[in-house]
């Protein structure tokens, strides 16, 4: 196998303690490496106090201007063999700068999630009506994302859900998508012996990045409806709330009285579900898979969340507490979870079986690094296969490239 240059396009730099994405790219990131291969990260964002310093495992930190031609030169004396755009925007931005300069690059596009799915089910909720599949296809974030999805040589799809979706609905081939959830090291007897019993551990917990709209959504729905009723039957019982970026709205929501704790960023949040005896995820709205519940999976707590919560998770593997959309048993649940010992030990036993068996690092890895040979060996019919994808990619370089140098041209005025 030919030395592999990888560039990345990130969309933001890497903060594997603010937010699954961050710590999905990392896991790539670690991926890539362990094959040897040279890695750089670049972004047009500025970078802050919460990145991940990339160049202490020996990844190039590069930065980049968007509608630039500085990119193509960039690009052109870096001569990766495989781009990674990190989300559709990305890849938008920046596809058909890789294609024209870059023409024999394996291009590859990282969804994180599917924005649209996202995107549409958030605006469902906010209309107070049911999420359909003809507004998620009648979405026009929709037809960027797929478009983008077909542009690429091959897409990583992190939720089961989102596979069979893609595959169904929206007609992809299966040639152009590849499953690869978080990577994961298996839990083994040695971990779990390590883990804090029932007895020793206190409080919910409910973690993630307020950016990110559906954990706005959640928190506020545990203060004004799950958290009353929890606290009715567990008046000593406190909440804690953790995650970067937390808006004003989201801080003086802090009531000591009710037991509702705003935290805000935490460097260490295994160390935080290593203590918490239950974790609690409402999600109404979301896509992908809840970097969130792999972690309390990880370090013992049960969880009670949402089918949104759940869904591509799990299989038919029972899950590792209770998933409930009525809040109102959402509630009791969580009760039950926290006051039956007999029950939070089978729960945690079930996020053990989820995780060995659906996230197992050394598995997941190797299919994707074998994914990637076969691809590289067979670059030329795989792309004469993909003529929806050629098709689009044509239509693109007509459009987005010449708005593109219309804003670089624009801007030098």
């Amino acid at each position: 196998m030919i030395h592999q240059s990888v560039l990345i396009i990130g969309a933001v730099w890497v903060e594997p303690n603010s937010s699954a994405a961050g710590s999905r790219m990392l896991q790539l990131i670690e991926l890539f490496l362990k094959q040897n291969f040279t890695i750089t990260f670049a972004t047009t964002t500025q970078k802050t106090a919460k990145a991940f310093d990339l160049k202490s495992i020996d990844v190039n930190e590069v930065s980049i201007e968007l509608n630039s031609s500085t990119f193509d030169d960039f690009v052109k004396e870096l001569n990766p063999t495989i781009v990674v755009f990190d989300r559709f925007m990305i890849e938008e931005q920046f596809g058909w700068r890789v294609a024209e300069n870059c023409p024999n690059a394996i291009r590859i596009l990282d969804t994180e999630d599917l924005h649209c799915l996202r995107k549409v089910r958030e605006e469902s909720i906010k209309k107070q009506e049911n999420f359909t599949i003809e507004k998620l296809v009648t979405s026009d974030i929709a037809k960027r994302e797929i478009a983008a999805i077909l542009r690429c040589d091959l897409s990583l799809i992190i939720s089961t859900f989102e596979m069979e979706l893609l595959e169904t609905i929206f007609k992809i081939e299966k040639q152009i998508l590849h499953h690869i959830p978080f990577l994961l090291h298996r839990i083994e007897e040695n971990d779990v012996e390590k883990w804090k019993p029932f007895q020793e551990r206190s409080h919910f917990t409910i973690i993630g990045n307020f950016l990110h709209a559906p954990n706005v959504d959640a928190v506020l729905l545990l203060k004004n409806t799950i958290w009353k009723q929890i606290r009715k039957q567990l008046p000593k019982a406190e909440l804690h709330i953790y995650g970067a970026y937390a808006t004003q709205q989201i801080l003086q929501l802090h009531n000591v009285q009710e037991g509702f704790l705003v935290k805000g960023y935490t460097t260490n949040p295994k160390e935080i579900v290593n203590n918490c005896k239950v974790v609690l995820a409402p999600l109404r709205f979301g896509a992908g898979i809840k970097g969130k519940l792999t972690e309390a999976m990880l370090c013992g707590p049960p969880s009670v969340t949402t089918s949104i919560g759940a869904e591509g998770m799990h299989d038919d593997l029972p899950w590792n507490g209770f998933v409930e959309d009525d809040f109102i048993l959402f509630a009791e649940k969580a009760v039950a979870l926290y006051t039956d010992e007999n029950l939070w030990n089978r729960s945690q036993k079930n996020g053990i079986q989820i995780i060995n068996q659906l996230y197992d690092k050394e598995k997941i890895s190797g299919q994707f690094i074998n994914r990637l040979v076969l691809l590289q060996k067979n670059i030329v019919h795989h792309r004469i296969q993909n003529f929806m994808g050629s098709l689009v990619q044509h239509q693109t370089l007509q459009s987005t490239k010449y708005m593109s140098k219309w804003i670089e041209e624009k801007n030098k005025n």
